[in-house]
C-alpha cells in the first residue's frame, strides 16, 4: 500500500507509527517532494469525494484565505490540484484500490487489526 502525506504532519506521524507497531509495510510519499498529478488527485475524488480529501483545517487553507472564496467542487479540485498541501492526510491507497484519508484509528483497527 501507498501513504501519502508529509512528515511533519501529526496524523500522518500518527499513521506511521500505527502501521510501524503492527509491522505493516507501506510506500511512503512525500507530498513536498513528490507532488501527486490532478489525474492522481480525480482518480481520489471518484472514490472518496472532494469534501473528503479537501483540508480546510490546515496552515495552507487559512494562508490562502480559502475561506473567502467560497469554493465549490471544481473549485476545491482545482485548489487541490495547484497546491498538494491542501490535501487532507494522510491518503492511503490500498492495493485493493481503495482509498482511506485522514488517520482515524478506530477505523484502521477494523482493517488492519
Amino acid at each position: 500500500m501507498k501513504v501519502y502525506g508529509i512528515k511533519t504532519c501529526g496524523s500522518v506521524k500518527k499513521a506511521l507509527k500505527f502501521f510501524k507497531d503492527k509491522g505493516i509495510e507501506y510506500e511512503f510519499i512525500d507530498l513536498k517532494k513528490t507532488p501527486v498529478t490532478c489525474e492522481k488527485i480525480d482518480e481520489w475524488i471518484s472514490k472518496v469525494g472532494v469534501d473528503v480529501l479537501f483540508n480546510k483545517r490546515g496552515t495552507k487553507y487559512r494562508q490562502l484565505k480559502l475561506k473567502e472564496l467560497n469554493l465549490d467542487e471544481n473549485g476545491k479540485r482545482e485548489w487541490l490540484c495547484k497546491e498538494n498541501l491542501l490535501i487532507k492526510r494522510p491518503v492511503i491507497e490500498l492495493d485493493n484500490g481503495e482509498v482511506i484519508v485522514g488517520f482515524d484509528e478506530e477505523k484502521y483497527k477494523e482493517i488492519w487489526g
